[in-house]
């Protein structure tokens, strides 16, 4: 496992949709394997493909209840809101309150390449709709009601 570089907002590589994992291989667990270290290692509960410079749709999230992945998901359901202070990795520092659904429902692959479905509420929810506006070239900040002095 290595700890890879964060992308930092300004790079076009988080402003652009990402293609779908394809091949479910040693390769796919090595990176995955390297964004949860990264990830971890600069205090974070998710982090999306791009956000290490590969374009592919996956994230990573671990909001203290261990380690998840998603290789191609996809949001099937939403309900209620909630709105709470978010960051991201890729732009340090900066915190802002946003408005996301308090539950999903999301389909997506695991490292094997067997689908599975989440039901998420709370801060599963908004890290899953984070990381997944990732793969769309979005940022949090699109989401931001107000944005919070540090």
């Amino acid at each position: 496992m290595a700890i890879r570089n964060v992308v930092k907002e300004g790079d076009p590589v988080l402003n652009k949709v990402c293609r779908p994992v394809e091949k479910f291989d040693d390769k796919l667990k090595s990176l995955l394997d390297d964004m949860y270290e990264t990830m971890t290692a600069n205090d974070g509960v998710g982090l999306a493909g791009p956000q290490v410079g590969i374009l592919r749709r996956l994230f990573v999230i671990d909001i203290g209840d261990g380690r998840l992945e998603f290789m191609n998901p996809r949001i099937i359901k939403t309900s209620g809101v909630q709105e709470s202070s978010e960051g991201c990795l890729s732009c340090p520092g900066e915190f802002g309150i946003t408005r996301r659904p308090m539950y999903v429902t999301v389909e997506a692959y695991n490292r094997e390449g067997d689908r599975f479905t989440l039901n998420a509420e709370g801060l599963l929810a908004k890290a899953i709709c984070h990381e997944n506006d990732h793969l769309d070239g979005i940022l949090f900040k699109e989401h931001v009601i107000r944005m919070e002095k540090n």
